[in-house]
């Protein structure tokens, strides 16, 4: 009689996993990234500004992650690939 296999052993992706989080690459990657933390107008017209001089569609401009924090003050992080230049 065939042996049905059971779901695959989860400690082989746990420490593939953990191996590529220990060994991120230099830079995090190819995106270019910076985090502020401003007023909610400052944080808009930051944004603004990143979409203004690193257009979305050839740069692929982003607000990466955000989250609202005490006194209407705003953490986020844009991200970018970086220019040729």
């Amino acid at each position: 009689m065939a042996r049905v296999p059971g779901p695959p052993p989860m400690q082989g992706l746990r420490r593939q996993i953990e191996r590529r989080r220990r060994e991120k690459p230099a830079g995090d990657g190819h995106f270019v990234r910076e985090t502020f933390c401003l007023e909610r107008q400052a944080a808009r017209e930051k944004a603004r500004e990143w979409f203004d001089q690193w257009p979305k569609a050839a740069y692929w401009t982003e607000v990466e992650s955000w989250r609202a924090m005490e006194g209407d003050r705003i953490e986020f992080t844009m991200r970018r690939l970086p220019s040729a230049d």
